[in-house]
């Protein structure tokens, strides 16, 4: 239960995954040609491109198109069908239209498959992988920690006056103290709420009075510009995505800009380049580099390429207004179209949805009572007469499945108000407009009748729902290689109304399902797919192509459950044993083959629902 569940949850999320990467490798290569547009400009705003690449990575489309789902009102107007696929194209390119089939055949009971153990498999590289990489940012965090409390406060001396005098300078809200340390680390800022440095012993003897100047003025920008919380949240992005080159060639970048920007931003207040660069030397010369991107030191990055910018003293040019214009457009953009597209996506299906129950005639004479339940398992019965809508012992899930034509698995509500009760219904077609409903093939007036349930279910039970599009478990219905064995319908005869719950009805004679049988005459496929979709607990997906009315004669072994008329339960390993057997009855009798698959599927989200008014 447990791994079958997980499997299922890993392949409806790697979709997401897929689609949310390449989202992000497309923001972060937008964001190089804006470094490219940008070269001539400080390193500081190539900095921060950077660093919005790599939020990006904690920021998913999907929930700024479920933001923008939320804001739109039930009124906003229908987008062209040219632009919603569009759209979806580009947004989802890995969630195909087409269902991809997860395995060719039902694993028999006890038989190992190293693919049914795959997406196990991978969740538990990724989670090995996400534990080294925060476990190795700990051990090291751990050892500088460790530093920090055996290093001694230093107070006096030439180190603390100067930095008090640049803390004076720069006007940092919280004072930073400077601990002396035994450890040949880098001159560094610890801390993100509570800065500290980190001095090695020994290290001024090195240096005149310009030399340290010159270094404590780069780790006060360090300090000034939260560095050090940028790091960390880039870090946590690596530890996420640690399988994707991607962002460890970001964190590459995005150190080297923090230098670049720092050692800009020192020589703009006035040192001198040549001993700023010696500075820089000496303390490579004596230190070892910091061990953590969040520790900022003064000798990251590539040393030989920053000795070159700092001696050339190149001349950055401030943002014009067509480059601020360009930033300004691109990180609007970014936001705004996928919460546009939220807004503007989902509320023409619910707009639809609403129009086509608001102009739907409303039934009559509507009885809901409580259900007569004896001792034993209750016989439910759900179909559309002639002249109205009959249900007997059924819940209110059963009903929205009827009504909007979805399998359990393809509605999300309280599971407490959908199955805790069940309801006797009956309802009658109001006389004016019985004639034009009243055709011999339900089929042809199946739309409006379920459009009818719908207005019940919204004026009784006070249902509002709207549609989303969920990657879910399906089966896909193919012709087997071996060939068609099913027999065409010798004869067309109008029979009686007649409907599982939930499906799309006949127009032939009265079907017949249970008990691990299922007969009928004169039907379309759809019927048989639906009857499918009941057994199996999961949307099946029609790639047969047969068009023609057809005779089902089908027999499978059932679970004990199902023999007694109660509900499939997806979970019951009963039940499992009759999906196969019903999986291998419809190729061996039918010629018809049932493939386990992924595939995006339209789904009820129920947002509001009560108990059904009286009558």
């Amino acid at each position: 239960m447990i791994p079958g569940g997980f499997s299922i949850l890993w392949r409806t999320m790697a979709s997401e995954v897929a689609n949310h990467l390449w989202q992000s490798t497309l923001f972060a290569a937008v964001a190089g040609l804006l470094i490219l547009a940008l070269h001539e400009n400080h390193p500081r705003v190539r900095y921060w491109v950077w660093l919005a690449a790599s939020l990006k990575f904690l920021l998913p489309f999907s929930l700024l198109v479920a933001f923008g789902s939320h804001l739109a009102p039930s009124r906003a107007a229908m987008p062209s069908a040219g632009f919603y696929i569009a759209m979806n194209e580009v947004g989802q390119p890995f969630t195909s239209t087409t269902a991809t089939p997860v395995a060719s055949a039902p694993s028999s009971p006890g038989s190992f498959s190293f693919l049914g153990f795959l997406p196990e498999f991978l969740s538990a590289i990724w989670l090995c992988g996400a534990l080294a990489v925060i476990c190795l940012w700990c051990l090291r965090w751990w050892r500088v920690s460790s530093t920090i409390r055996h290093a001694t406060p230093l107070y006096e001396g030439r180190e603390a006056e100067a930095l008090r005098k640049l803390q004076r300078i720069f006007a940092l809200p919280k004072p930073i103290r400077i601990l002396l340390s035994g450890t040949s680390l880098e001159p560094g800022i610890f801390g993100i709420v509570q800065p500290t440095l980190l001095w090695p012993e020994g290290i001024s003897q090195r240096l005149t009075d310009s030399h340290l100047h010159a270094i404590l003025t780069h780790e006060l920008h360090h300090v000034r510009r939260r560095d050090n919380l940028a790091s960390a949240v880039h870090m946590f992005v690596e530890a996420l995505f640690w399988f994707y080159p991607l962002v460890w060639w970001l964190g590459a970048h995005l150190v080297e800009a923090r230098e670049r920007a720092c050692d800009q931003e020192v020589l703009e207040l006035g040192a001198d380049p040549q001993i700023y660069a010696e500075s820089i030397l000496k303390v490579c010369e004596f230190c070892i580099e910091s061990p953590l991107p969040c520790i900022s030191g003064v000798t990251g990055s590539d040393l030989k390429k920053r000795m070159a910018n700092i001696m050339t003293r190149r001349v950055f040019h401030k943002l014009d207004f067509a480059r601020k214009f360009l930033l300004t457009a691109a990180a609007l953009l970014a936001l705004a179209v996928p919460v546009f597209f939220g807004l503007v996506t989902p509320t023409p299906t619910r707009a639809q949805s609403q129009a086509e129950t608001a102009t739907a005639p409303a039934f009559e004479d509507v009885s809901i009572k409580p259900a007569t339940v004896g001792s034993g398992t209750p016989m439910v019965r759900l179909f559309y007469t002639p002249n109205g809508f009959v249900a007997n012992s059924v819940t209110l899930e059963s009903l929205i499945e009827d009504a909007y034509g979805v399998q359990k698995s393809q509605i999300s509500g309280p599971a407490d108000l959908l199955n805790r009760d069940r309801y006797d219904i009956q309802a009658r077609i109001p006389d004016s407009v019985g004639a034009e409903l009243q055709h011999p093939d339900l089929e042809q007036v199946l739309p409006q009748r379920k459009a009818m349930l719908c207005a019940l279910l919204a004026d009784r039970f006070k249902l509002v729902v709207h549609q989303e599009t969920k990657q879910l478990p399906v089966y896909v219905l193919t012709v087997s290689k071996n060939g068609l064995k099913l027999q065409e319908a010798k004869s067309a005869q109008a029979g009686p109304y007649a409907t599982l719950s939930g499906g799309p009805g006949g127009n032939g004679r009265m079907m017949v399902v249970g008990g691990g049988t299922f007969t009928a005459q004169d039907q379309p496929i759809s019927q048989f797919v639906f009857m499918l979709s009941q057994q199996l607990a999961s949307p099946v997906i029609d790639k047969t192509g047969l068009a023609g009315k057809y005779d089902f004669a089908l027999q499978w072994t059932p679970s004990p459950n199902e023999v007694a008329g109660s509900e499939v339960s997806e979970g019951d390993s009963a039940s499992a044993l009759s999906r196969s057997s019903l999986i291998a009855a419809v190729d061996q009798q039918l010629g018809l083959k049932l493939t386990p698959a992924q595939s995006p599927v339209e789904t009820i989200v129920i947002d509001h629902v009560e108990q059904p008014a009286g009558n």
